[in-house]
Formats: structure tokens, C-alpha cells, sequence
């Protein structure tokens, strides 16, 4: 590591160059962490989310109406630490949700309110220091997931994705819904802004489809993916047009906002150009997707090559985004991983499962192999030895 900032100091390789090449070493080496867990709560884990702003706090909502929030900035310690909670909202309280909580997350700009949404059709905004909703919107089915942008600065909308096959944006501004969006034939499963464009939204359905939406043009998509790239035909304009063959439940925009990353239960993770809406054919492999549920993946930023964090049953496959190489299964749970979430701080990796545990995956102090980074950063990453640093 001395090596590397004296070659810095000398002017051979810049401070990002030295930035990217240290958060693809920590990000290649992610396993669980032997010193750090999260306090246990006795329900299954159904999503997770870190707030933008602070980096912090960890919201987590459960199986069991729960929503629990912990702080997870943990002090050095000379033995094992436990992420303590913080506050939670259970199931015996008056205002909780009724039924299986299934997205929760942080409002964007502060961690003073943060949205959750359930089966029992309620998506709730609750201000955090009271721990009690602000608002509230109903639906007539359940929602299976929802979303805020995590850029906007023009509008204050959060999608909604439910057992219908309408998307509803609701407004925070004015606590109303603003319109919907048509198109679906099936129930929505999955639903995600842009992470480059404010007005760029990207939905998943069990009609096999996925669609891309400017909200401001709400008669019809911009596109409807098609995984074959209209070169090899049907006899119906619906069978070209399907992202999978089978229900599509998760869906993720790399951090730059070029590609979409969308998983269905075919077992497929395919990568899609945002701009022109064609399959790139990365070939990820197989990955196994058993849930009738959104399926909330989570992608890395700021590394030579990226990585995406993909729960397949009882483990997490780690691949890189555009090669498509594998690169580790992360196992530790006992049961189905529901969600994972990375920190872009710390590069580590958050993951729940039905075994009502939140499991921590942190960066190795040493590693001898390093990744596969391009040829002027792996020169010098190679030259790190464990005695310098």
C-alpha cells in the first residue's frame, strides 16, 4: 500500500486510479464478517435499506409486520460487536402494518422519514423521530414493492408496483395519487427509477415484461424489452416483446444508469442497455429464483468492474456486471436470502433471509489474489504487500 501512494505522490498514478483499485480489491474480497453481527429479531427478513445521507442506519421490515432500524457505524472493538437496535415499530403496535412488510426505505435526503409498504395494501410514510406515519395511501391490492428516486429534484414521487397490473405514482408534495401507468398485463412485481434520469422508470411484471416509462408520458411505455432483440419471431407481438420467460420479480440500474439489471423466475439475470433497449447477452449462468415475491438485488459502484449481489435461494451469487463472470456464492444463511444491500462507504454487503437474520459481508483485511482490474491499475495493485501496510 506504501508502494502505491509514493507512486501517487510521484505523479504515476492519480488519486481516483488509486481509489478505484482499492474499492475493487474490497469488494472482491467480501465475506462474513468474523467480528460484527446485527442484533436478531424473530421474524424473517424481508427487505433492507441504508440510508443515503449518513450511511448509519439500517431499516429493515419483517414477515411479521415488524420494522426494526439499527445503527450499524460500529466503534473499533478488540472482540465481536453487535449492531444494536435502535427503535422498531412491532406488530402489537396501533399504527403498524397489518401484514407481511415488503420494501421499506429511507427517504433520499435524510434520515428523519423513511416509507414502508405491506400486504395489506397500505404503502406509510412515518416520520422517524415520533415513529408514527405522516401519511398514509391505500390501495386496493397489495403492494408488492414501491420506490422512491434516489436523484429527483424536480418531483417528490414514489412508484407503486401491486397485484393489479397499474403503477401508481404518488406524490409526497400534496399526499395524492398523482396518475397511473398502463401497460401490464399481470400483477407488478418489481419497480425502480433511474439512478441517472429523474423521470426514467423501469417496471417488472408477472406478464414476463418489463417495461421502461417516462412519468411524464403516462398514455404508454418509451419500450418494452425484448430478450431475443426482435431477431427471432413469433406469431405475437406479446411473445417478442417478453424480458423472461417467466415472471420477472427484480430489477436494478447500475450505479451509472446505462444498464438495467432484471432477474426472473426462468432463472435468468440478464443486462439490458438502457438507451436502446437491447439485451447485451451477458451470460450470468443460472440463478435461482423460488420466490413469488420481489426479489431485491443490489449492485456495487465505483470499481473497475462493478459487481451485482443477486439472492439465489440460500446464498448470494456475486457476478461481475458486464462480463458476467462469477466471482463468489456468499453462504452463510440457513434459509432463503430475501434481500441484500450494499454500502457504498464501507463496501460492504447487508443480507436478510427467512432465517431472521441480517448477516454482515465485509472486505478481507489481506488477500494475496487480487481481481481482475485493467492493465495499468493491476501493475500497481500488484506490488501491495501485507508488510507495508
Amino acid at each position: 500500500m506504501l508502494k502505491f501512494l509514493n507512486y501517487q505522490e510521484r505523479g504515476i498514478v492519480s488519486s481516483l486510479e488509486l481509489m478505484r483499485a482499492e474499492i475493487t480489491r474490497r469488494i472482491y474480497s467480501l465475506e462474513l464478517s468474523k467480528t460484527r453481527d446485527v442484533q436478531r429479531i424473530q421474524s424473517a427478513v424481508n427487505c433492507l435499506d441504508i440510508d443515503p445521507a449518513e450511511g448509519k442506519y439500517l431499516l429493515s421490515g419483517g414477515a411479521d409486520s415488524g420494522i426494526a432500524i439499527y445503527d450499524i457505524e460500529c466503534k473499533p472493538a478488540p472482540s465481536s460487536f453487535t449492531c444494536p437496535l435502535v427503535c422498531s415499530v412491532n406488530r402489537s403496535n396501533s399504527v403498524a402494518h397489518k401484514y407481511s412488510v415488503e420494501t421499506v426505505q429511507w427517504y433520499p435526503h435524510d434520515t428523519g422519514m423513511f416509507t414502508s409498504s405491506a400486504m395489506d395494501n397500505i404503502l406509510k410514510v412515518w416520520d422517524t423521530n415520533t415513529l408514527k406515519p405522516a401519511e398514509s395511501f391505500r390501495f386496493d391490492k397489495p403492494v408488492y414493492c414501491h420506490h422512491m428516486s434516489q436523484i429527483a429534484t424536480k418531483h417528490c414521487l414514489i412508484s407503486v408496483a401491486t397485484a393489479s397490473s397499474l403503477v401508481t405514482l404518488c406524490d409526497l408534495r400534496n399526499g395524492s395519487s398523482t396518475h397511473t401507468l398502463k401497460g401490464h398485463k399481470g400483477s407488478v412485481m418489481a419497480i425502480q427509477w433511474s439512478s441517472k434520469e429523474e423521470y426514467l422508470l423501469a417496471t417488472a411484471s408477472k406478464d414476463n415484461r418489463v417495461m421502461l416509462w417516462d412519468v411524464r408520458k403516462s398514455k404508454a411505455s418509451l419500450m418494452v424489452l425484448d430478450q431475443h432483440n426482435g431477431e427471432k419471431g413469433a406469431t405475437t407481438t406479446e411473445a417478442v416483446s417478453t424480458a423472461h420467460n417467466g415472471y420477472v420479480t427484480g430489477l436494478c440500474f447500475t450505479s451509472d444508469g446505462l444498464h438495467l439489471l432484471t432477474c426472473g423466475s426462468d432463472d435468468r439475470l440478464r443486462l439490458w442497455d438502457v438507451v436502446t433497449g437491447r439485451n447485451t447477452l451477458v451470460n450470468y449462468g443460472k440463478v435461482i429464483n423460488d420466490t413469488r415475491r420481489n426479489l431485491k438485488m443490489s449492485v456495487s459502484c465505483d470499481a473497475s468492474d462493478d459487481l451485482v449481489f443477486v439472492p439465489s435461494s440460500g446464498e448470494i451469487c456475486v457476478f461481475e456486471i458486464h462480463s458476467g463472470r462469477p466471482v463468489v456464492n456468499l453462504t452463510g444463511h440457513y434459509s432463503r436470502v430475501n434481500a441484500c444491500t450494499f454500502h457504498p462507504l464501507f463496501q460492504e454487503l447487508y443480507s436478510g433471509s427467512n432465517d431472521s437474520s441480517i448477516l454482515i459481508w465485509e472486505p478481507e483485511v489481506c488477500r494475496d489474489q487480487q481481481p481482475d482490474m485493467n492493465k495499468k491499475e493491476q501493475k500497481y495493485v500488484d506490488n501491495w504487500s501485507s508488510d507495508e501496510d
